[in-house]
């Protein structure tokens, strides 16, 4: 019973980290922003969910456990990329922005 209960509370932790990825990717200014919020909630938001299936169902929880690892490796690994190749096509920072540090590198004033 106290699985379930468990399992019950991590899906709405899940579901809670969902919905504040999608008003963070809908409300962010910029590209590189979008990309933040919605892969730190994503990610987290996806575990817990599939964390809570596998507390729910617990025949189910090996596998529950190596998608949870799957995506905790790959999400913020295709950010990184996205993030990457935007810049280098010239995707523009956002006006308020104050810090680009891969910018300073380029141009070597951080050599």
């Amino acid at each position: 019973m106290w699985n379930v209960i468990v399992g019950e509370i991590l899906l709405v932790i899940g579901a809670i980290f969902l919905f504040l990825g999608s008003l963070g990717i809908f409300r962010l200014p910029d590209v590189y922003n979008r990309l933040q919020a919605g892969t730190k909630c994503t990610t987290l938001g996806a575990f817990s969910t599939v964390l809570g299936v596998g507390f729910i169902e617990p025949h189910w929880m090996v596998k529950s456990l190596l998608v949870g690892v799957f995506l905790l490796l790959t999400n913020p690994v295709s950010a990184h990329a996205i993030g990457r190749a935007s810049y280098r096509i010239g995707v523009k920072l956002w006006k308020g922005s104050v810090v680009d540090k891969l910018g300073e590198y380029r141009e070597g004033k951080n050599a």
